[in-house]
């Protein structure tokens, strides 16, 4: 079960809470992330790049295999799942169901809703030109985990990873849930992604279910981990 996960948070934050729950009948794989500025750059700055990666990686894995993505992630296993017969479900979780042409940053500044603009730190300009964006750790609590309990979102802060500007506006690929079922859930009080946005991204998707969190924020996979899990189960049992 690979799963990309992106945007403010260490992956141990994102996937520890929801792990426990799953069923004994899933093997999660962990986390698609980066280690080493090099490599982060290689492939967070680029949804093709990233989808690439995440392609070989389920290709190496023998059985069904369900691709779980969280807030920019979702763009990129939208974008992984094409053409791989072992991609059996797709799972949104707060996250980009981008389709061929569209940009994450078009798509969310579609809706009203989304203030994460104001949110954000000057960015931090690289040797390359391109621009590392961050949350200002002030404003983080509030603006990417208001249901979580302070302390631990205040560690989410202090170890958050940036994304890529470039990432935000690179157009997407064809994307494989017009052709892979989808299941997708979010919080109605998600201030990265406008709640409208990720509606209407699950409903354009056909996903077989779509669960809104009542008052969740940005990261519902760890203020309602068990929910999460139980989604992530059902699409991988289901026939």
């Amino acid at each position: 079960m690979p799963t990309p996960t992106n945007f403010g948070n260490a992956a141990e934050a994102i996937l520890g809470p929801v792990i426990p729950n799953f069923d004994s009948r899933l093997r999660p794989r962990g986390a698609v992330t980066s280690t080493g500025t090099r490599r982060r750059h290689y492939l967070e700055g680029s949804v093709r790049n990233y989808a690439a990666y995440v392609r070989s990686l389920a290709s190496s894995i023998a059985g069904p295999v369900v691709l779980v993505g969280h807030s920019y992630g979702g763009t990129v296993i939208a974008n992984a799942a094409n053409g791989q017969q072992n991609i059996k479900a797709l799972v949104f979780v707060g996250a980009f169901a981008t389709d061929k042409g569209e940009t994450v940053i078009e798509l969310s500044g579609r809706y009203p809703g989304g203030t994460l603009g104001a949110a954000l730190a000057p960015a931090v300009l690289l040797a390359d030109g391109g621009k590392d964006l961050y949350i200002e750790q002030s404003k983080f609590h509030a603006q990417f985990a208001a249901d979580v309990p302070a302390q631990s979102a205040r560690l989410m802060a202090a170890t958050q990873r940036p994304i890529a500007e470039a990432a935000l506006i690179e157009a997407s690929g064809e994307p494989a849930w017009k052709s892979i079922p989808s299941w997708f859930i979010y919080g109605t009080a998600d201030k990265n992604i406008p709640p409208e946005a990720m509606k209407f991204m699950a409903v354009r998707a056909g996903a077989r279910k779509l669960v809104e969190l009542p008052n969740a924020s940005h990261v519902p996979n760890v203020s309602h981990p068990a929910e999460i899990a139980n989604l992530i189960d059902e699409a991988a049992t289901t026939r």
